[in-house]
């Protein structure tokens, strides 16, 4: 009964932290954010025990810079992971100088363990396992991609691949990793959402007498879109719907772990996706809800993601919030949340928001978004937002300034009836940028 006592102790002082990030999952597609059509009890009761948070922004619109700047606490440009994503054939990826969530939590003897879709590496010198992670198990970067080289890639409709799962698994040449070597090509990915959430939940029975860090970034819902036999719904229009509701069930079998284990008194977990939905994709990609937009572009659907914190005991149950928070305030707020001070060495962009987990109150008041190619488009400082984008081809630029508070939906360009505001913004955009800019750090590059 002594030992227990003092397991229990140990872990009281250095919460566990579990982060679950989707892929391509928009701010609508959430019971708990709205959704009319997806069924999601599971995150639901999460977000009844937790707290939702409205106003929470990935800090870029696709996968690699999303991902980066997660781990980093840092724009994804500071740590020059902001050109779009990576491939098969890329030479480049994070460098294992960059300090990460991991790194933090494994220096201050946490277990560490990445299982998911990586996206930010996958050579071995830019792997998990050299990014603090102490295993990996996972897709390296999309499900959409081929080893080697990415070529061979099918054109086939989604329609007809989520129509004949088992061949679909066998024409996409993606590897599955572990540590840094593949042991399954092509992956089934029919179960990859269930082996992922194996792999967590024996993580987590492993190291249950120690505090350790999860980091589960699921490679759903981005297409090709799989599903077991046992939950697969055949008619495509619901394939969205049926991904969505796999992926609540897993959490659940994941949370009622903690609860099995007696450590969700003890446990931090946060739930959100790295990006909007794809719509192009239709009934194969989500939806972003009331807002404009969606994956790969700098408006609200672009990055303003479903987010749910849960910690009993730390996050009063059954509440939300509008507070302003991104996914870089996660390193810091972590830190904060396990009593480990993150040390002064590098320079982050991310404040710890863990106030906001009772108070609606944000230490955040502006951000700056970058588009899917890094290219600088605008800043939101309180409830205005400004953004510039190119049209199309042409050199001409479009200027928009919206209230959020009053514009959700982006829908109301007040850039001609306030253009104080709006140069206020745009001069405070290009400050930031330029301090970015100029204490950039450079990728890995292989030799």
């Amino acid at each position: 009964m002594f030992a227990s006592h003092v397991a229990a102790a140990g872990r009281e002082g250095s919460p566990n932290v579990i982060v679950i990030f989707t892929d391509d999952q928009g701010y609508g597609d959430l019971g708990c954010f709205g959704s009319q059509t997806i069924a999601t009890p599971n995150l639901d009761r999460l977000a009844s025990e937790g707290r939702r948070y409205t106003s929470f922004y990935s800090a870029c619109s696709v996968c690699s810079p999303s991902r980066a700047a997660l781990l980093t606490g840092c724009y994804p440009k500071r740590v020059g992971m902001h050109k779009h994503v990576l491939f098969p054939q890329s030479d480049y990826g994070l460098n294992a100088s960059e300090y990460t969530i991991a790194d933090h939590l494994h220096a201050n003897g946490y277990a560490t363990a990445c299982v998911g879709k990586w996206h930010l590496g996958h050579h071995a010198e830019t792997l998990p396992t050299s990014q603090g992670f102490d295993s990996y198990y996972g897709i390296p970067y999309s499900n959409d991609m081929n080893h080697p080289d990415n070529k061979g890639k099918p054109r086939l409709p989604s329609d007809k691949l989520w129509a004949d799962q088992e061949t679909a698994v066998t024409i996409w040449n993606t590897p599955l990793v572990q540590n840094e070597e593949i042991i399954e090509l092509p992956v089934d990915q029919r179960t990859i959402t269930r082996r992922y959430t194996d792999r967590a939940i024996e993580f987590v029975k492993a190291n249950q007498e120690k505090p350790f860090f999860l980091y589960l970034p699921h490679s759903m819902p981005h297409i090709p879109l799989y599903v077991p036999d046992d939950v697969y719904d055949p008619n495509p229009q619901n394939a969205y719907k049926c991904v969505i509701e796999h992926i609540d069930a897993e959490v659940g079998r994941l949370v009622q772990t903690l609860r099995d284990l007696e450590l969700a008194d003890n446990t931090l977990v946060i739930y959100t996706s790295d990006n909007g939905p794809w719509l192009q994709f239709k009934n194969h990609g989500g939806s972003a809800g009331p807002l404009r937009e969606g994956k790969g572009t700098t408006f609200e659907g672009g990055q303003r993601v479903p987010c749910i914190m849960w910690a009993p005991g730390r996050i009063p149950a059954g509440t939300s919030t509008d507070a302003f928070v991104s996914t870089i305030d996660l390193l810091p707020t972590i830190a904060s949340v396990t009593g480990h001070p993150l040390p002064e060495n590098d320079r982050i962009d991310g404040m710890d928001v863990s106030a906001t987990f009772a108070s609606d109150s944000s230490p955040r008041e502006e951000f700056v978004f970058y588009s899917a190619q890094g290219i600088l488009e605008g800043i939101r400082i309180g409830d205005w937002k400004y953004l510039e984008k190119k049209q199309g081809k042409t050199s001409k630029i479009n200027h928009f300034l919206f209230n959020l508070a009053q514009d959700l939906g982006e829908q109301d360009n007040r850039y001609e009836q306030e253009p104080t505001v709006a140069a206020k913004l745009k001069s405070r955009m290009e400050a930031i940028d330029q301090e970015i800019t100029q204490n950039a750090r450079p990728v890995w590059r292989r030799p």
